[in-house]
């Protein structure tokens, strides 16, 4: 479970860089977390060793981080494009303009 916690850290890393795909990284980031959390737990009751599932745990945490500001940031800036459009358009489109 640590190796596929620490494939799907992998996996979610990188997509949650790319814009629009970084809401599809977002469940292999979910899925990685919880991997990577139940192989802690369970290393740690059986006294081995845990590293794939706390590097897996913390790729996956950085990795939705990423994801959700990467996200947000995109939001925000399509909320200020349409309301620059929406000014642009109330501004030429007025009668001033046309007569």
């Amino acid at each position: 479970m640590g190796i596929a916690a620490l494939i799907l850290g992998i996996i979610s890393f990188i997509l949650s860089f790319i814009p629009i795909c970084g809401l599809v990284g977002l469940l292999p980031a979910i899925i990685g977390l919880i991997l990577g959390i139940v192989e802690v737990v369970k290393k740690s009751k059986a006294g081995e060793p845990k590293g794939l599932g706390i590097a897996g745990i913390i790729l996956t945490s950085i990795a939705l981080i990423v994801s959700i500001v990467w996200n947000l940031v995109v939001v925000a800036a399509i909320g200020v494009a349409a309301s620059e459009y929406e000014d642009y358009n109330s501004l030429y489109n007025s009668s001033y303009y046309y007569n």
